[in-house]
């Protein structure tokens, strides 16, 4: 036990034993600099600078841009670079698949691919008087003469109506002869217009050009796109003045009328109209003579 505690202090006064550290001038030996140290400052003094130094680079690790030298680490412009990136593909997918959704509806319109809706008309005007019971719908002299005159006013205009309006005047492509009308039992979803060859084919309301390619089938085509999820489409051309992407207004001329196409019968332009993906008729809209 005493040996013990005779190496303890003896240990204890190694610590402490006091030293001088001296500098002194090489060529005059004057001293220039004397510190007194001990074991235990300079093991104190040399666990500081070491948690001091470890302590300041982790910060300048963590909070500074020196962290994109390290490897492992890595950078903040990349980070966000991917990140835009991601962001950008994402929205390419999406726009890919509503672009491919679209050009398929362009394509049954093309070929003629469209299920007739048929409603049952009885049914829903009984449901209707069960709901909201009898109405009185019966339309006054003074009602029938004014809507008798609008419709003499606009069946000719050749301007759109602006503004959120429910609906607007069409201008005819062409003028001339029906050689073949609308018929939903025989799927022609068109109206056939004898003209003569390079008659001008001109837009029906305005609107942008979503095809315009030569088919073997109907010749040069154009489709356009209108407000309101209207499309009208025109067959059997000889020549297009239009490309894809152009922007057209109502009477423009679109194309020059022809014989073009296998499916042809003659000189005529075949015209259809196509509203929210179901084809109407239209002479409902537009009269051709």
């Amino acid at each position: 036990m005493a040996k013990k505690k005779k190496k303890e202090k003896k240990f204890a006064k190694k610590l402490l034993h006091k030293y001088r550290l001296v500098i002194l001038n090489e060529d005059t030996f004057e001293e220039r600099f004397a510190i007194k140290l001990t074991r235990l400052n300079v093991f104190i003094l040399t666990s500081l600078s070491a948690i001091t130094l470890v302590f300041f680079t982790v910060l300048l690790i963590a909070f500074t841009p020196l962290r994109e030298f390290i490897p492992g680490y890595s950078s903040a412009k990349l980070k966000k670079k991917a990140t835009m990136l991601n962001y950008k593909t994402d929205s390419l997918v999406r726009e890919l698949e509503l672009n491919q959704r679209y050009y398929a509806s362009i394509k049954k319109v093309l070929k003629g691919e469209v299920t007739e809706l048929k409603f049952n008309k009885d049914s829903i005007i009984e449901a209707a008087k069960k709901d909201i019971g009898e109405l009185n719908v019966a339309i006054s002299r003074e009602d029938s003469l004014l809507r008798e005159k609008v419709a003499k006013e606009d069946k000719y205009n050749l301007f759109e109506m602006s503004g959120d309006q429910s609906n607007y005047v069409l201008f005819p492509p062409v003028n001339g002869s029906i050689s073949e009308g609308y018929n939903l039992e025989e799927k022609h979803f068109a109206v056939d217009v004898v003209v003569p060859v390079n008659t001008p084919v001109k837009a029906t309301a305005d609107g942008t050009v979503i095809f315009a390619e030569w088919t073997v089938e109907t010749g040069y085509v154009v489709i356009i796109e209108h407000n309101r999820e209207l499309i009208s489409v025109y067959k059997h051309n000889s020549a297009i003045t239009k490309s894809q992407g152009d922007i057209v207004k109502a009477g423009e001329v679109i194309a020059m009328s022809g014989n073009a196409g296998e499916l042809t019968t003659g000189p005529h332009l075949h015209f259809e109209l196509w509203s929210k993906g179901y084809s109407i008729n239209p002479t409902n809209f537009i009269d051709f003579q």
